[in-house]
């Protein structure tokens, strides 16, 4: 709460609220225009799908047969992607096609236990522990409206934290990365921890956030660096830094972090170094997989922007999960759209929530591609902003008038697209379901997503929207 502390009371409450109820998921039904519709596409999938490495196909064939040999107590399918190879993969493979198997492809546990043990580093061994070097355990100028003595105590600890999250990928995955799902990376990392435990995108924004409170401002900036290694290597910054992430990216904040570095110390050079990959994704949000055109009643076009994972396969990380749920299906074409909707989900950072369900007593009526969401849109906008800030910062002026210009146009999307004026806020837009047979759309009223969740309220989070008093005091 320390970065709140130079805006203005009534910014105080909206920012807490938005930071707050955010993270919660809403169990409010689908409006009925949408919840007795099925989940519907093309004749046939489409879109693209990022091929994965040979290492994770066989781990899911590991992740299946420790379900059926271990059962589904404490049973994370996570797990058994993360391991890492001892030897090379043909050789494990073999050894893993002797082992024997019942009927059901079970193996008995304790010849699977010493199978994992020989051929296997455990999970999460490709991370090692990395000493933050601009960790003090109080730093000069900490939270200095915090006087109470026990909670400044509490505060110190939830400070210390931060030595016990920071990470570095191993020497082995530089070395041979054939052997790994985790991908290398240039610097140390903060990871969120327990199960989690790469680096995320967007979970990197809220760490940042800390980390700037605790004056931890080199550690922070070592994050965006490994982000934006990551964007130049696949052309978006990933969902996470794992093999099985290559298909997805998540909430695009990475703007948003460079800026709040940027406002603590000055750091030009991070601009700069930051301002052509933020293009690049720009270019990635704005592929015609994430962009849909919406005509209004004034017929005036919109572009605006959903989530789309190049993906229709069970996500290797849930592939067990993924299958059980899909099995509901009739058929492989209704399968392939409903994975690719739940790795669309996961991008969205909301996985999962009866948001993005058209029915929300029925997991498989997940329909992420065809909502254009309030937040994700807002944060694109927040990125045309930045963009434009850092294009004027290192001098690139022809730059930041355009994204001044795509801004005050995405602006103007939001009032014709997302407002209601009834509610007094930004609502979620339903595509109709032959949306991705179309170019473009007539936007309809009944379209909006009526129901009050925690991202209807978002666009409150960036100053073109929370500098409108009248605004601001409607919502």
């Amino acid at each position: 709460m320390a970065s709140f502390q130079s805006q203005t009371n009534c910014e105080n409450l909206f920012l807490f609220l938005v930071s707050v109820f955010f993270l919660l998921l809403s169990l409010t039904p689908m409006s009925a225009v949408n919840s007795d519709s099925a989940p519907s596409s093309c004749s046939k999938d489409s879109g693209p799908v990022v091929p994965t490495i040979p290492l994770l196909g066989f781990l899911q064939r590991v992740q299946e047969t420790a379900l059926k040999t271990y059962g589904k107590s404490s049973f994370d399918p996570k797990d058994y992607v993360d391991l890492s190879l001892k030897f090379n993969l043909s050789t494990t493979v073999e050894a893993f096609d002797k082992l024997p198997k019942t009927a059901n492809g079970s193996v008995s546990v304790k010849d699977l236990d010493a199978f994992i043990g020989e051929y296997f580093k455990g999970a999460g061994e490709d991370l090692v522990y990395a000493e933050p070097l601009d960790f003090v355990p109080e730093p000069h100028g900490f939270l200095p409206k915090v006087e109470n003595p026990e909670v400044r105590a509490w505060a110190l600890e939830v400070h210390a934290l931060w030595k016990n999250l920071s990470r570095k990928v191993s020497t082995s995955v530089h070395q041979h990365p054939e052997l790994h799902t985790m991908l290398p990376l240039p610097g140390p990392v903060v990871i969120p921890g327990s199960r989690f435990r790469e680096v995320y995108y967007w979970d990197s924004y809220w760490v940042i956030r800390g980390l700037l409170a605790s004056k931890m401002y080199e550690t922070a900036k070592a994050i965006v660096i490994n982000l934006i290694s990551l964007l130049d290597t696949y052309g978006h910054v990933l969902n996470g830094a794992r093999a099985y992430y290559t298909n997805r990216s998540q909430p695009p904040l990475l703007s948003a972090m460079v800026y709040e570095i940027y406002n603590r110390t000055g750091d030009v050079e991070l601009v700069r170094k930051a301002l052509p990959p933020l293009l690049k994704e720009y270019q990635f949000w704005n592929s015609e997989i994430h962009k849909v055109i919406i005509s209004d009643a004034e017929l005036g076009n919109h572009s605006l922007n959903r989530y789309y994972a190049m993906w229709n396969k069970p996500r290797p990380e849930s592939s067990t999960m993924d299958k059980k749920f899909a099995s509901k299906l009739l058929n492989d074409c209704e399968k392939q759209q409903f994975y690719r909707e739940l790795a669309s989900t996961a991008e969205s950072g909301w996985d999962f929530s009866t948001r993005w369900m058209r029915n929300p007593s029925e997991f498989t009526t997940l329909a992420t591609t065809k909502i254009l969401p309030v937040d994700l849109n807002i944060f694109i906008l927040r990125m045309e902003v930045d963009i434009a800030f850092f294009a004027k910062v290192v001098g690139e002026n022809t730059v930041a008038e355009d994204f001044l210009r795509a801004s005050q146009t995405r602006q103007k999307a939001f009032n014709s697209v997302f407002w209601n004026a009834k509610m007094g806020q930004w609502l979620d837009y339903w595509l109709n379901n032959n949306a991705a047979c179309e170019e473009s759309q007539t936007w309809e009223a009944q379209n909006q997503n009526e129901n009050v969740f925690a991202s209807n309220f978002v666009p409150l989070w960036i100053d073109l929207f929370n500098s409108d008093t009248p605004l601001v005091e409607k919502v």
